[in-house]
């Protein structure tokens, strides 16, 4: 048999069939990736981002600053998640935000409402305000996670008993009710 018989409709061996395909691949080459398709490492980040954001916010309760020296307890309660306010010797910070500096251990009679007798701080009860509307907006969306009005509060040992009171009337007065006080355990040493 001659090739021309072959071209008009008879068969042809598989190696043959292999170096036809192999020419004609190499007259056209597949075409090169001219774009960056993303959606796959976009989806892979997203899921980081979430998972990295919760562990952070779980994580975030205890604020630890060289200023703060936490009391010892024997407790066993574990921690929630809950709004952190931490007392240090010079300041009050809501969510590791500076809110009120405290003058020689006290709140200066000028951040309170009415003064030096008054209980009320005018500048936490803002900020705990504005975590309230913000934990109530997250509630509206997410029925799994209704606002509780906890608080984890985080007191430096050496903390006088009067900022203490006035910070936890502050925060009752910002529709926070619950409140827990941070302790070291004793025995974790």
């Amino acid at each position: 048999m001659t090739e021309a018989g072959q071209q008009e409709g008879k068969a042809i061996g598989p190696v043959a069939a292999k170096r036809i395909i192999r020419m004609i691949k190499r007259r056209h080459p597949p075409p090169e990736i001219s774009f960056l398709n993303i959606t796959a490492m976009m989806d892979m980040m997203s899921i980081l981002l979430v998972y990295l954001l919760k562990q952070f916010s779980v994580s975030s309760n205890v604020v630890t600053t060289p200023e703060l020296l936490m009391p010892y307890s024997t407790s066993t309660l574990q921690s929630k998640q809950a709004v952190a306010v931490a007392i240090t010797s010079r300041q009050i910070l809501v969510e590791n935000r500076l809110v009120v500096t405290l003058r020689n251990g006290y709140v200066d009679p000028s951040d309170k409402q009415g003064g030096a007798n008054s209980y009320l701080v005018t500048p936490l009860l803002a900020a705990m305000d504005q975590e309230r509307t913000r934990l109530q907006m997250i509630a509206q969306r997410n029925p799994q996670a209704p606002f509780e009005g906890l608080v984890t509060i985080s007191a430096d040992k050496n903390t006088p008993y009067r900022v203490l009171a006035e910070v936890l009337y502050t925060v009752g007065q910002a529709r926070f009710g619950k409140y827990r006080l941070v302790v070291l355990s004793r025995n974790a040493g």
